[in-house]
């Protein structure tokens, strides 16, 4: 039994679920993009109403449905162990999946979203063995409602892996065939051999990690580090920041104008607290780039991470003043860049020219005295409505990802309404949420009950 703030959560028990069909123990090696990825948990969790049936029949759904999924996906029954070259790799032994059993001590409607480090980090999302590909936690809460999460290891997939996973697993429930079929071949990712581009420009936005040389450890303010909130986002709100940023008679994406409006917040909220530097200093903004469309249409499915970080990096000062439009220009212009064919075989044949050495991703190694760095994900596809596992609808879904850190990270979802509104998963300095909440109060709402796809049911 453990502590979480204003309830308990109480383990019931814990077993490992297999592929209910034997397999060919062998090895599934990560591929380039994979390993750019550092040893990283990804949480994801879904939120029900107290459903007509008990907890113990949900389970028992949840069980047998994942036993028959990961036949498909076997890749998650797995476990990451070090070749011989020390890189991690799969070893595809049908391990199982750890699936816990608990209870929290509080009603869905109560349970505080808007702060996940309290409720959600660790306690309704679980934690996973280090070699584990994946585990699984079903929560009945004190209303009857059930929170089903997983989580999972970032080198071995990224969310459009997941999300296509979660699919399945809630499809396999209600007995529905697959939508979707994963694709281990690892040949779509190969290196070229030569080389055929100048692969080396990517040194602007991946390094070696032995160039890496982290922070200091002790900070100015020891007691301002990244803290999780989860946002509400009213879909005319979008709209219109999406018309301001494209006033230039260049139409921009929600995501886009979104990204753009983030950047410059957060670099006047730097500039505010430290007016004489931000000529000095720069604010860098990433966005997560899925390259399966980029490549080949035969990574529609493909089971593994194709991402890509680009980033830029400004003046603070020139950040914030100017018109959202410019900073829309700029995000714009380096999704453009980055969402080439070029740019992912080149990184492929970057990260080749590199091994075994580990590489990362330099926004992510900033350091909290060079300026605000922010990375922008992009689960818009994020399917909390298709996650059904013959219960009800979800009526919340979000990730959570506390990556550590200096770098903040962002993640905007669609609500489960359906209805253009986004759900904003967060984990920036609190300094910097503070900054938001005060300065576009209209936009970043803290989540509360109410946003609910259903009306809460007190039982």
């Amino acid at each position: 039994m453990c502590s979480n703030g204003d309830f308990m959560v109480t383990v019931k028990k814990k077993e490992v679920v297999a592929a209910v069909l034997p397999m060919q123990e062998h090895w599934l090696p990560l591929s380039n993009l994979d390993l750019l990825l550092p040893p990283l948990d990804v949480g994801v969790f879904f939120c029900y109403n107290k459903p007509n049936m008990s907890y113990g029949s949900m389970v028992s759904i949840l069980k047998k449905a994942m036993a028959q999924v990961l036949v498909s996906y076997y890749a998650f029954a797995g476990e990451i162990v070090a070749n011989c070259m020390g890189e991690p790799e799969l070893l595809c032994n049908n391990h199982g999946v750890e699936f816990i059993e608990a209870y929290g001590d509080i009603e869905l409607q109560h349970l505080n979203l808007y702060n996940p480090d309290q409720t959600v980090q660790s306690k309704l999302v679980p934690s996973k063995n280090k070699q584990a590909a994946l585990s699984i936690q079903a929560t009945e809460l004190k209303c009857g409602g059930i929170v089903v999460a997983l989580t999972f290891d970032h080198r071995i997939a990224d969310a459009h892996t997941t999300d296509m996973f979660i699919v399945s697993w809630a499809e396999t429930a209600q007995s529905k065939p697959l939508s979707k079929l994963p694709s281990f071949r690892r040949s779509l990712l190969n290196p070229r051999r030569p080389a055929t581009s100048d692969y080396l420009s990517l040194d602007n936005f991946y390094l070696p990690i032995s160039s890496f040389k982290p922070p200091p450890e002790s900070l100015p303010d020891p007691a301002d580090h990244l803290i999780s909130r989860i946002y509400y986002v009213k879909a005319a709100e979008l709209c219109h920041l999406q018309s301001i940023a494209s006033s230039n008679g260049y139409k921009r994406t929600k995501l886009e104008s979104f990204t753009a409006f983030l950047w410059q917040l957060i670099a006047k909220c730097y500039n505010n607290k430290n007016p004489q530097i931000g000529k000095m200093k720069h604010s860098k903004i990433g966005v997560v780039v899925n390259g399966r469309c980029r490549i080949s249409d035969n990574l529609c499915n493909y089971f593994g991470n194709v991402l890509s970080i680009p980033y830029d990096s400004r003046r603070i000062d020139e950040i914030c003043y100017n018109e959202l439009s410019w900073a829309a220009n700029k995000v714009h212009k380096m999704l453009e860049e980055a969402g080439t064919e070029e740019h992912f075989l080149g990184l492929i044949d970057w990260v080749e020219a590199h091994r075994p050495e580990t590489a990362v991703s330099k926004i992510y190694t900033n350091g909290r005295d060079e300026g605000p760095a922010v990375v922008v994900s992009s689960g818009q596809r994020f399917p909390v409505r298709e996650v059904e596992f013959g219960w009800g609808k979800a009526v919340f879904g979000s990730y959570d990802f506390p990556w550590g850190g200096n770098t903040g990270y962002v993640m905007p979802m669609g609500s489960s309404k359906g209805n253009g509104d986004w759900v904003l998963y967060m984990h920036l300095f609190k300094e910097q949420l503070d900054y938001l909440e005060t300065q576009a109060a209209h936009f970043f709402k803290p989540f509360v009950s109410h946003y609910f796809n259903q009306t809460f049911i007190k039982y």
